[in-house]
């Protein structure tokens, strides 16, 4: 009984590879002129555009005690 180990599906080759570049992705990172673009991105133009909207429509809109027909723009 002693020997390789026997799993009941056999695994394939590809997402082997992709799990173990996921899970080293940290060793091999880098800082690029795009990795930089992207991660400026995420972390302040997507914020600053969903603020902004926030901001504009604060107050504008009341849910609260609304029936079916009743408008809910409260400007």
């Amino acid at each position: 009984m002693a020997g390789l180990e026997h799993y009941k599906l056999a695994q394939d080759p590809a997402f082997v590879r992709l799990s173990n570049m996921t899970n080293n992705r940290y060793k091999y990172f880098r800082w690029t002129p795009r990795t930089a673009r992207i991660t400026f991105a995420y972390m302040v133009v997507v914020p600053a555009i969903v603020g902004y909207i926030a901001y504009k429509t604060d107050g504008k809109y009341d849910f609260r005690a609304k029936r079916r027909g009743d408008d809910i723009r409260e400007y």
